[in-house]
């Protein structure tokens, strides 16, 4: 089990070196050449984010938990050479499920009851005599229950690019193909991403990726190139290597951030993990197994395409993602498969979700009155209908689709409570079956 004790020293060194340990004022929407003003922590019933954001990304943005308005004194730290924050998250979920007969010839295994979902911890600061104030950095570390086994999140370090606004980081982190792929998975709209983003996006890669922003065009895009060196026994890494491509355009950003359009289109290329590909999904519910499984077959590289669109007038978002996937596999007849999503969020007690324009994603939900104020936190009412076809040619990997409706509780910045229902068709092993699911997740993070 990995230890922050080293890390902890290292906080330790900078306090003495300079003589304090004081929390870092929040970041400001400020230009990244202009340095940050001092800013009063807000109070404990204003949300502290804005509904648009302006701020090039951090380091370790990506995977980044909730910077919590009950956590920002003790976890962070300014030191005479650098800073750090410290963050953690942990998931636990619950799940049953009602399955009809031909449901149960499919998948005879599913297990109702309480599982740990995710475990995880974030350090992350900024390296304060490198040449810039904008060099910052990220170690992450996750619990991955599933195989038991830890792995390293996003880690490396990101500079801030000159002359236009963005970053360039250096390390592992996500490739940034799709938003709710780059989004932190503690922050979507419902408890797994959907189906065809995990069965084909590489959750971490390591390597080089640019994200920039052009203001005036409000057009953000990022490149990046990644291989295995590092992670080629990680059970995430599903390539060689990979080069990706995404470009996303704010038509609509009205002067107050809450009116947003955005659009989005993706690109990425993938050589095949040894000669082999296995594109696969549980259903939206981490306690199942694989609901599409197409096993492994000889495939020589993967080439995906990847649209985005989401729609939020105030405290309504609305939202979908399609991706394509073409496989260079001759000897199986070069398969090509697709899915997506779409669904809406109505946000009851009335918060609008913040994006960060520059990154073009969304960040957590914050409520305007936590329950531990006397307010009624965040309630968030969501329906989603999701789909996967992995069969093509003699790949027969199944074809599912699910409509869940759920509601979010979002107690406060560091503590949610999600329950869903959800209804999906597997058509697999010349059979069509049904199955009733029953999910709970309660998640709590800093």
């Amino acid at each position: 089990m990995l230890s922050a004790a080293p890390l902890l020293a290292v906080v330790l060194q900078l306090c003495v070196t300079d003589g304090s340990c004081t929390a870092p004022s929040p970041k400001t929407t400020q230009s990244p050449t202009t340095p940050a003003a001092p800013q009063q922590q807000p109070p404990a019933t204003q949300s502290p984010n804005q509904s648009a954001t302006d701020t090039p990304p951090d380091a370790g943005d990506e995977d980044a938990l909730v910077r919590s308005r009950r956590f920002s004194r003790w976890n962070e730290f300014d030191g005479k050479w650098a800073s750090i924050r410290i963050g953690a998250g942990y998931l636990i979920d619950y799940g049953a499920y009602d399955q009809d007969s031909s449901s149960k010839q499919q998948m005879p295994d599913l297990e109702s009851g309480f599982k740990m979902r995710d475990y995880r911890m974030l350090f992350r600061g900024r390296f304060k005599l490198l040449p810039g104030r904008n060099t910052t950095w990220s170690a992450g570390f996750m619990y991955d229950n599933a195989n038991d086994q830890w792995l390293m999140r996003q880690t490396g370090i990101n500079f801030q690019t000159p002359g236009i606004t963005g970053s360039i980081f250096i390390g592992r982190q996500k490739e940034g193909f799709s938003m709710s792929k780059i989004m932190v998975g503690y922050h979507g709209w419902t408890l797994e991403r959907t189906l065809m983003n995990d069965a084909s996006v590489q959750l971490l890669a390591d390597g080089v990726k640019w994200t920039g922003y052009a203001e005036r065009a409000r057009v953000t895009w990022n490149v990046g190139g990644f291989g295995d060196w590092f992670s080629e026994k990680q059970s995430f890494s599903i390539a060689d290597h990979q080069f990706i491509g995404r470009v996303a355009w704010q038509p609509i950003l009205s002067a107050d951030g809450r009116d947003l359009l955005h659009l989005g289109v993706a690109w990425r290329y993938a050589a095949s993990d040894d000669g082999k590909l296995q594109p696969r999904s549980r259903p939206e519910a981490y306690k199942s197994p694989y609901f599409v499984d197409t096993g492994k077959f000889d495939a020589e590289s993967t080439t995906m395409t990847g649209l985005e669109f989401y729609y939020r007038p105030g405290p309504l978002t609305v939202g979908s993602e399609i991706m394509f996937q073409n496989v260079k596999a001759p000897s199986n007849g070069n398969p090509s498969f697709h899915g997506g999503d779409v669904f809406m969020a109505w946000n009851v007690t009335g918060e609008t979700r913040s994006y960060n324009k520059v990154g073009g994603y969304f960040n957590a939900m914050s409520p305007a009155r936590s329950v531990f104020d006397g307010g009624p936190g965040a309630w968030e009412i969501v329906t989603k209908f999701s789909f996967i076809d992995l069969d093509s040619g003699p790949i027969t990997g199944g074809r599912f689709w699910r409509f869940t409706p759920m509601v979010n509780w979002h107690l406060d910045d560091i503590l949610r409570l999600e329950i869903a229902y959800g209804y999906g068709t597997l058509d697999r092993f010349s059979l069509s079956g049904h199955t009733h699911f029953f999910q709970m997740r309660l998640q709590t993070s800093f």
